[in-house]
């Protein structure tokens, strides 16, 4: 075991040790071209050599047609999810009879409760230190970013700083990327691939990376900070394009999910999104836009919520109360202001991206462990209504209108976090809770303008349910106060739930 130990150190030593060298490895990892390299069997020098002149034909060909094949598109208004009006005061159930305990301790049913500490979280720990100290010589002019609770710092080449010839139009984009093509970006690209390393970034972490950098060098909300950004992000292998009209530049993103409230055009049978990093609202129109993709580029955003991003262990305490069966609970849980501020950059997503969300280890190891005591020597069936419980007292409810003046779903922490929460916030977390503590399989329900839950359980519960892969989950509202399993709000009792699975 100490002979493999030694052996994988080495290894990591010695990478380390190409990327001082020869930090353009970094950048031709992202490309085809170490594998051609190989095959031919070019010496160090010689794939340095190659690969300059790889870089070289690429973006001189790139160049060439960003000066001639713009086309003129109309963006499509952002399509918006579920818009029919949720409720605004939530309905009480009535009372239900307490599901009975058995007197003889040997019958007491054994507690359920799983994945208690030590527990598996479902991402990560928090990266100590807060930062990633860079490997590679560090040269050119300095940038410290705030990165939701980090201070991070680059060294990017002075040639990056370019401006923009005005008018606007395919001649001084293209004229911009040459530019940039000739500064010395590899650096850059190598601290930002040990940054997305380091700190566990997602492909949206990296991507609002590296739109502060871009701000940061170029200007907040400028038309060159968009162009750095494609530019970057271009070069880190990812689809991303340019479009402008009447002197404003776009950045669009391709995504492997469906976005919401955010304009977009097809190419290819591909959906590009006019993103805003910080949810401002765009309504472009029409664009023009150059018809092709920079060669090799084959990654789209995964939107996917899995990383750490903005944790550092500075956890904001809240403390929320309840009852269950005439008893009194209080659970101190909490918030990483980092991650709050992190969640914000998010667009609009659909359910299952939710769904399958975690939590930060910091935040969610004590509430489990909180409720997990609380729920000692419960049934399944009173554990879920206990939880059920939590969530629909302890937390107080608006709708996402009354809250923000638009629809804003919610991620797990955040619902912990705002004062207020509607529906689909509060299935989100109760699904989260269910999973976690119980192990027991959740799917979403989605009726128009409600989503609610649905449990599988082992033990038989009556009461209303769905069916999904021959199997009968029952209905876990979080909405309808004081309801337990098996009892659908009054006003969705006849209307079939489309299924969140996840």
């Amino acid at each position: 075991m100490k002979k493999k130990i030694h052996f994988y150190l080495l290894n990591i030593a010695a990478g380390i040790l190409l990327i001082v060298s020869r930090p353009w490895l970094a950048v031709a990892a992202n490309s085809d071209f170490l594998q051609w390299a190989q095959q031919q069997q070019l010496g160090v020098q010689q794939q340095k050599q190659a690969f300059e002149q790889y870089k070289d034909k690429k973006d001189k060909e790139f160049t060439a047609f960003l000066k001639a094949q713009w086309i003129t598109v109309d963006l499509k208004k952002g399509q918006q999810r579920d818009i029919t009006p949720k409720p605004v005061v939530m309905p009480v159930a009535p009372p239900e009879p307490e599901i009975s305990t058995p007197q003889k301790p040997q019958s007491v049913p054994k507690p359920v409760v799983v994945n208690l500490p030590p527990s598996t979280p479902l991402i990560p720990p928090i990266p100590v230190p807060a930062d990633v100290v860079p490997v590679i010589p560090l040269s050119g002019e300095k940038i410290t970013i705030e990165y939701y609770g980090r201070s991070l710092s680059f060294y990017y080449d002075r040639r990056l700083q370019i401006q923009l010839a005005y008018p606007v139009g395919k001649n001084a984009i293209s004229d911009y990327w040459s530019g940039l093509s000739h500064a010395d970006y590899d650096r850059l690209l190598v601290q930002l691939n040990q940054q997305k390393t380091g700190l566990k970034l997602t492909d949206w972490a990296y991507a609002v990376l590296v739109h502060k950098i871009s701000d940061a060098i170029d200007g907040s909300g400028s038309n060159e900070s968009a162009l750095l950004s494609w530019f970057l992000l271009t070069k880190s292998a990812y689809q991303a394009r340019i479009a402008y009209s009447r002197n404003k530049v776009y950045l669009l993103i391709r995504t492997q999910q469906k976005l919401f409230d955010l304009p977009y055009f097809r190419f290819a049978g591909k959906r590009y999104y006019a993103v805003s990093f910080n949810n401002t609202r765009q309504f472009p129109g029409e664009v023009y836009t150059y018809d092709s993709q920079y060669p090799g580029n084959v990654k789209a955003l995964n939107m996917k919520v899995t990383a750490v991003v903005g944790a550092n262990a500075k956890v904001n305490r809240r403390e929320l109360s309840f009852r269950y069966k005439g008893q009194l609970y209080s659970i101190k849980t909490g918030y990483d202001q980092g991650r709050i501020d992190f969640f914000r950059s998010y667009p609009q997503m659909s359910l299952p991206l939710y769904f399958s969300s975690g939590v930060e280890t910091e935040i969610a190891k004590p509430l489990k462990q909180q409720l997990a005591n609380d729920m000692k020597n419960m049934s399944e069936q009173q554990a879920v209504n206990f939880l059920l419980r939590f969530v629909q007292t302890a937390l107080h409810y608006k709708t996402d209108q009354q809250q923000f003046g638009e629809e804003n779903y919610l991620f797990p922490e955040e619902t912990l976090y705002y004062p207020y929460s509607d529906c689909e916030d509060r299935a989100v977390l109760f699904a989260w809770l269910v999973k976690n503590l119980l192990g027991l399989d959740v799917i979403g329900l989605d009726y128009p303008g409600h989503v609610a839950a649905a449990v599988y359980f082992n033990e038989k519960v009556k009461g209303d349910s769905v069916n999904y892969k021959g199997r009968k989950y029952m209905v876990t509202d979080p909405t309808y106060i004081n309801a337990d399993a098996g009892m659908t709000m009054p006003d969705y009792k006849k209307i079939k739930p489309v299924l969140i699975t996840y």
